[in-house]
């Protein structure tokens, strides 16, 4: 027990560390490249975060878990909008790019579209779908570097232009090759930053999970309420703990963006990989008004938080703090019930 303590903690102090040179790295290279945080945040970002539900999803599902590696998919795409996006849009909100958000917010619902139609039609997730799924995380990320390279359109692509004709203006006459070094230093310090705290999210969040269920057990809490809670909550960390840095450095941007791609990624990623190694069925542990809850009750709020926190910013270009007031109180019903089923 006592050892379990101490690896749990020794995980949560790498998480916040790792999450701190994530965030630093992450941003050193946007503002490199000039791209919005948003955006960074929905891809980069959003990797790291979710090696994670990788893991755990992938090891359960080759060894007969596969209720954990569903549950896991769809539980922490709950977590990351109502509990952790909630945190951060409560405490700060922030204004965001349309044209950053629009890419991230359609190929959320497409691919969870075709999830839950898989769910509902067939009940069983083969190793077609996992391809499926993976072809679309592979579409996603080609898209996404894409848009990268292309410049924004409209008022950033002004923005970014005026830049670079002031950057030009500035350099005409004198070229600095000492500049240049020390840019190209930032440039692999930023990179290096992102790879250490990517490793050490993904050791922090397996100590914790690990260490954290040892722990539950030990106290005697039902295995059943950890994989529905626990392990989701768990894996989640990464995510929470990067939108709690982003929020104290001030670039609740890039946090946003982090969750959008972070909820993509467990779709199409997690559940492919996992999928496509060893299929599995929809779990059917419990019943809600005598159907499958997880058809009644996970899939809906999962599809009711994500539009909630994304149709009014992509709307209005920001985010208001009574979405994360009810997010957060979503959250919570829908622990109390998942605790009471």
């Amino acid at each position: 027990m006592l050892i379990s303590v101490l690896l749990f903690v020794l995980g949560l102090v790498c998480l916040i560390k790792g999450g701190d040179w994530f965030v630093d790295g992450s941003t050193g290279i946007a503002r490199k490249f000039r791209l919005p945080e948003l955006l960074i945040g929905a891809t980069i970002v959003s990797i790291g975060t979710t090696l994670p539900e990788v893991m755990v999803s992938t090891t359960s599902a080759l060894t007969g878990h596969g209720e954990i590696a569903y549950g896991n998919a769809i539980g922490s795409i709950i977590c990351n909008t109502a509990l952790i996006a909630a945190i951060t849009i409560t405490v700060k909100p922030t204004t965001v790019k349309k044209w950053a958000l629009q890419t991230p917010v359609f190929f959320f619902f497409i691919s969870a579209v075709f999830y839950a139609g898989v769910a509902y039609l067939t009940g069983y997730f083969s190793r077609t779908v996992g391809l499926i799924l993976l072809s679309i995380f592979i579409f996603h990320m080609t898209l996404a570097v894409m848009q990268m390279k292309n410049k924004p359109l409209g008022e950033t692509y002004k923005e970014v232009k005026a830049g670079d004709k002031k950057k030009k203006q500035r350099n005409s006459n004198d070229e600095n090759p000492e500049d240049e070094a020390e840019q190209e230093g930032d440039f692999k310090h930023n990179i290096i930053c992102l790879v250490i705290g990517a490793v050490l999210i993904a050791i922090g969040a397996n100590l914790l999970v690990e260490n954290g269920t040892l722990i539950a057990q030990e106290l005697g809490v039902p295995e059943s309420v950890i994989a529905l809670t626990f392990v989701a909550l768990g894996t989640s960390l990464p995510e929470l703990v990067t939108a709690i840095t982003s929020l104290l450095k001030g670039h609740g941007a890039l946090s946003l963006g982090n969750i959008i791609g972070a909820n993509i990624f467990n779709l199409v990623l997690v559940s492919g990989v996992a999928v496509t190694l060893a299929p599995f069925s929809v779990p059917q542990n419990s019943t809600l008004f005598g159907y499958n809850a997880s058809l009644v009750l996970d899939i809906p709020v999962m599809f009711a938080v994500m539009a909630l926190m994304t149709v009014p910013a992509l709307i209005h270009g920001k985010l208001f703090r009574a979405q994360g007031i009810i997010l957060l109180l979503i959250y919570a019903l829908f622990c109390i019930i998942q605790f009471t089923l």
